[in-house]
């Protein structure tokens, strides 16, 4: 068994300490980034200065984000094992062993949560029990998380394909090939399905019928998922750049490049109305511009941020390797609050019902209200 880590001790300290509430929000996080379109916003309220209210530990690290919904908060782990947790106590419900590492996101659909693993299943359980529903293999693993859209259940693997599944069987409707590993998730827009590959494409894939629209050069190798904002995809590349897509268009708006400092991008972006925030290897935040691709503001940490930021009204909610989550100011990056884990942050945060969510790479998962 493990020993408890400095975070554990930090909040047992916490929660002696009155928790400072949230008002009554009735959004949950259902999915990877929080809506279809992989926008990273959250649609209730949080407390200005989020203060601890549970942790559980896992046998291993968690790099996936975890869905909140009905009081029940869903998280994947290295350990092999997706946990659902009292969202209030932080108290195990169940837990089911899928065989493999998980690195795939779960989504909560109605009373389904559904799942990847490393040995390239996807797995759909009852939200109630976690007993299985169906089981799907693809021919690699399965680190994208899966989407709903159009009757689907989308979802990408490294067998370099992405697929269509029938939601409550699990049977394969089409499936779409592409030249590289499908590491990053499909976010919808108009009916598609828009992939941004390790082959170094941006594909628009009906989900109708699998057939791509259009294709889109990037530049070099992908890793991250694509958010998008009205008719706009936004992405990051390991070429240590962030292009906006025009996906009526099929072209390429702006590239966004620090000369100075270039780094990859990991992180998928969150759109806000007038500018994406975006986290990068370079330890730091960028807010740019949505139309111009200019930069408005950096914020500087001291380690990489892999973890996708996260937007909460006024305020941007992130989590760098260096074991800081912190919120800064939209409009100008100033920091607002943070808090240290003890232990780095690979995965994004969720933020529904009140609560934010987000684990560890020492195993734990923290619950703030």
């Amino acid at each position: 068994m493990k020993q408890p880590t400095r975070t554990t001790t930090l909040l047992v300290a916490a929660a002696l300490a009155p928790l400072a509430l949230a008002g009554a929000g009735g959004g949950g996080w259902t999915s990877f980034r929080g809506d279809p379109q992989l926008t990273g916003r959250a649609t209730d309220g949080l407390a200005d200065r989020p203060t601890p209210r549970w942790s559980f530990q896992a046998g291993d690290a968690f790099e996936a984000t975890a869905a909140i919904a009905s009081g029940t908060v869903f998280a994947g782990s290295l350990d092999g094992k997706l946990y659902a947790l009292d969202l209030e106590s932080g108290a195990l419900r169940w837990s089911y062993e899928a065989g493999d590492e998980i690195k795939s996101s779960p989504l909560v659909a109605g009373d389904t949560v559904v799942f990847g693993d490393e040995g390239g299943r996807l797995h759909a359980l009852a939200t109630a029990d976690g007993k299985r529903r169906w089981l799907f293999e693809a021919e690699g693993p399965i680190t994208a998380s899966p989407v709903a859209a159009g009757g689907c259940i989308l979802v990408g693997a490294y067998d370099n394909r992405l697929y269509c599944l029938d939601p409550a069987t699990g049977a394969e409707r089409w499936r779409f090939e592409t030249d590289g590993y499908v590491n990053g998730t499909a976010a919808v827009w108009n009916g598609n399905a828009v992939i941004s590959g390790c082959d170094g494409y941006l594909r628009v894939v009906a989900v109708a019928d699998g057939r791509e629209r259009r294709q889109v050069e990037l530049g070099g190798y992908v890793g991250a998922s694509p958010a998008v904002g009205g008719d706009v995809a936004y992405v990051g590349t390991f070429e240590n750049q962030v292009l906006a897509i025009d996906l009526a268009a099929g072209k390429v708006r702006w590239v966004y490049q620090d000369p100075g400092r270039p780094f990859p991008f990991y992180s998928s972006a969150a759109v806000g109305a007038d500018r994406i925030v975006i986290g990068g290897r370079d330890k730091r935040l960028h807010a740019i511009d949505r139309k111009t691709g200019a930069r408005l503001w950096t914020y500087t940490t001291r380690g990489r941020i892999n973890a996708s930021p996260v937007l909460v009204g006024e305020r941007v909610l992130a989590a760098s390797a260096d074991g800081s989550l912190f919120a800064v100011d939209l409009a100008t990056g100033k920091e607002l609050w943070s808090f240290d884990s003890g232990s780095g942050f690979e995965a994004s945060a969720a933020v529904g019902e009140g609560r934010l969510v987000i684990g560890t790479v020492d195993g734990t998962l923290l619950c703030f209200r």
